[in-house]
């Protein structure tokens, strides 16, 4: 009984050692996929001008505009990090805390994402990617155990939308032979993005001073960690426009599934940093 005992100490010692050691094989992954895109990116050459927004819709000219990128160097890749998110993983259960921070990049369309938080005290990780035209979210518990490890194409779909409804923050996608545009009034245009066969599109929404306040889409569809998936409308909302280095971007990111029983914002990031042509 005595060895039984100190085997078991062993491996709960061994366990709880693996929790808190810092590295983990989801974070690595990320880090891979983060290198391989960086390698991949091609540098944009010169500056936004009047010229290159002039064939876009008004609203979003204005945005342009608004925002300060005219005059600014052609971004080719960016970074965000959100370090203060309320997330709902599962509808009706707690919000977590979590870091989550992306990278896009323009000429070789990828979006590279990492969740970072805890399940009641066990480290719960995510990767969201979109890379050669496919779309994934894997989460994993402790490390080790993938909880779900969504594909196929509707997460193709849904993660080439969530590219579009990014692409004003990194505006040198906008300007892209992929991304087509067409103004609908004053506060309003329709983009569509096709990438490797296929497509999606959705609704820009201004303010009237050219500030950038929602993206909708029907082009989603929302798949729980079971493994179900659900038609309903998508939108990714801004708000608390803030201007660093002399570019405004909002404060406030959230995302919004928009179901026949009412709205879910699922997604809630404060606290973010933005960073351009991020090498590594």
């Amino acid at each position: 009984m005595g060895w039984i005992l100190a085997v078991a100490a062993l491996l709960i010692a061994g366990i709880l050692i693996w929790l808190v050691v810092p590295y983990s094989p989801a974070r690595a992954q990320f880090a891979k996929l983060i290198t391989h895109q960086i390698d991949h990116t091609n540098t944009q050459n010169g500056t936004i001008t009047p010229a290159d927004i002039a064939d876009l819709p008004r609203p979003v000219q204005k945005y342009f505009q608004y925002c300060g990128f005219i005059g600014k160097a052609k971004m080719s890749n960016m970074s965000i990090h959100f370090n203060d998110v309320d997330f709902v993983l599962t509808p009706g259960k707690p919000k977590l805390k979590i870091k989550y921070t992306q990278y896009n990049s323009v000429d070789e369309l990828q979006r590279i994402a990492y969740i970072d938080t805890h399940l009641y005290g066990i480290p719960f990780e995510g990767i969201d990617a979109y890379q050669n035209g496919a779309g994934s979210m894997k989460g994993i518990l402790a490390k080790s155990i993938t909880l779900f490890d969504q594909k196929g194409a509707a997460m193709d779909q849904a993660s080439l939308v969530t590219c579009l409804s990014e692409s004003l923050f990194l505006p040198t996608m906008a300007l892209q032979d992929y991304i087509s545009w067409q103004e609908i009034d004053e506060t309003h245009a329709q983009a569509v993005i096709s990438c490797y066969g296929i497509s999606a599109g959705g609704i820009f929404t201004f303010d009237d001073n050219g500030a950038m306040v929602s993206f909708t889409t029907d082009d989603r569809e929302n798949t729980d960690t079971q493994g179900n998936t659900t038609k309903a409308r998508w939108s990714a909302i801004c708000e608390d426009y803030r201007e660093t280095n002399g570019i405004k971007f909002p404060a406030n990111l959230k995302a919004v599934w928009h179901f026949e029983t009412g709205d879910l914002v699922y997604f809630d990031g404060r606290d973010i940093t933005v960073r351009y042509d991020v090498s590594k």
